[in-house]
């Protein structure tokens, strides 16, 4: 037996559609590399990558760096 739309109480409609915009966002956000593992020299690199963004308060950006030395950036 096929449901039709009509024949849906609003409370079925509204599961019908959440369940497809669950499934559709599922889809659209999930992550392609689930399962999968970090070479190790990779996990350095990114660790070291998170360390030094915590300390980005100490660094010159690269607009004080060309003022400094009379260039425009």
């Amino acid at each position: 037996m096929v449901t039709r739309v009509a024949d849906l109480t609003v409370n079925e409609l509204k599961v019908v559609i959440q369940e497809v915009v669950t499934q559709t966002l599922f889809e659209l956000f999930r992550d392609p590399d689930e399962g999968l593992t970090l070479r190790e020299e990779f996990a350095s690199v990114w660790q070291h990558s998170l360390e030094t963004s915590q300390t980005r308060d100490k660094m010159v950006s690269a607009e004080n760096v060309a003022a400094k030395l009379g260039l425009s950036w």
